[in-house]
C-alpha cells in the first residue's frame, strides 16, 4: 500500500451505497465538496445528493462535508437544506478537521473513511488521520 493510492475508487459518489457502508461497517463518512458531491459551480444540492446523503442517514452513517474550500456562507448555504454539518478551511492533506469529527461523533478511526477526489488532498488527510480513504472520478458535468 502506498499512501498516495486510494483503498477503493468509484466512478461517482452515488456508488457509494448504503449497503456498502454498513457492511464496511462506516459509521461516519467524511466527505469532499467540490468535485467529490458536486460541480464547483454548482450553488445548491442536486436532488440526487439530497437523496443520497438521506439514504446514508438512515443506516446510521454520520455525514461531515470537509471542504478545504474557504467561503463559510457559501458551504453553509449549500449543506444546510440537506442536513449535513460542514467544516470548511480544512487545510487538507492537514488531518486536524477529520480528528475533530471522529472526536465530536466519537466515531473510531476503524469505522470512519474520507471519500473524496484527490490523492495530494483527501487521500494523503485520510492517510495523516489513519483512516480508510476512498476516491471518486473528479467530478464533471453531463453534456
Amino acid at each position: 500500500m502506498t499512501i498516495f493510492r486510494a483503498d477503493k475508487k468509484f466512478e461517482r459518489f452515488e456508488d457509494v451505497t448504503p449497503a456498502l457502508l454498513k457492511k464496511e461497517s462506516v459509521k461516519l463518512l467524511l466527505c469532499d465538496l467540490d468535485n467529490t458531491l458536486r460541480l464547483h459551480s454548482e450553488k445548491e444540492p442536486a436532488d440526487e445528493l439530497a437523496d443520497w446523503i438521506e439514504d446514508c442517514k438512515k443506516t446510521g452513517v454520520q455525514i461531515v462535508i470537509i471542504s478545504n474550500n474557504g467561503r463559510k456562507k457559501m458551504m453553509q448555504k449549500f449543506c444546510e437544506p440537506i442536513g449535513v454539518p460542514c467544516v470548511w478551511w480544512a487545510k487538507k492533506p492537514l488531518s486536524k478537521k477529520l480528528t475533530e469529527a471522529m472526536d465530536k461523533y466519537k466515531i473510531p478511526p476503524e469505522h470512519t473513511v474520507m471519500l473524496g477526489d484527490k490523492w495530494s488532498t483527501d487521500v494523503l488527510a485520510a492517510r495523516f488521520a489513519k483512516v480508510r480513504a476512498w476516491q471518486v472520478e473528479h467530478r464533471r458535468s453531463v453534456v
